[in-house]
């Protein structure tokens, strides 16, 4: 008797995991991460871990420009998502080139291309006054290497959660 009851609960349990209402009714936009806006990431909600498993933390641009691209665009849609989600979030926008040029026009290039990103957050609803921008130019390489590959690894805007 009461083996059949543990076999009832169960199945009772299981028809009612498997029968759910769509959290996102037509016309809404899902949080990012999960319904709820819980982050569905291995790491801490808010962290630096989760935005960029979550949301992307990284955007790449062409040799000597700093124009968004369609595939950046994307991510800067889902790091807002993500940013929305975590108001209490500041973060910085790391400005980074690759090693042609010369030291102080790679620090220019790098500040507009935190500038874009930061100015692409902004148009998306994010407060300025939580975003902060810095340019390393070429300072700070993410890759070292004086090949094609490194050098597009290097030309990017990196969000950065402070204190994350």
């Amino acid at each position: 008797m009461i083996g059949r009851f543990f076999v009832f609960a169960g199945l009772a349990l299981a028809l009612a995991a498997c029968s759910s209402s769509n959290p996102n009714p037509e016309g809404s936009v899902a949080p990012i991460g999960g319904p709820g806006g819980i982050s569905s990431s291995r790491f801490g909600p808010g962290s630096q871990g989760d935005l960029a498993q979550v949301a992307g933390d990284r955007v790449f641009f062409q040799y000597d420009k700093a124009d968004i691209s369609p595939e950046g665009q994307q991510i800067l849609d889902r790091q807002a998502r993500w940013l929305q989600q975590y108001r209490n979030v500041t973060v910085t926008i790391e400005g980074h080139t690759d090693e042609r040029g010369t030291r102080e026009y790679n620090l220019a290039l790098g500040e507009r291309r935190a500038q874009a990103v930061k100015n692409v957050l902004t148009a998306l609803g994010i407060p300025a006054s939580r975003i902060q921008t810095i340019s390393y130019g070429k300072e700070r390489p993410i890759i070292v290497g004086s090949n094609e590959e490194g050098y597009a690894q290097n030309r990017v805007g990196i969000t950065t959660v402070n204190g994350g």
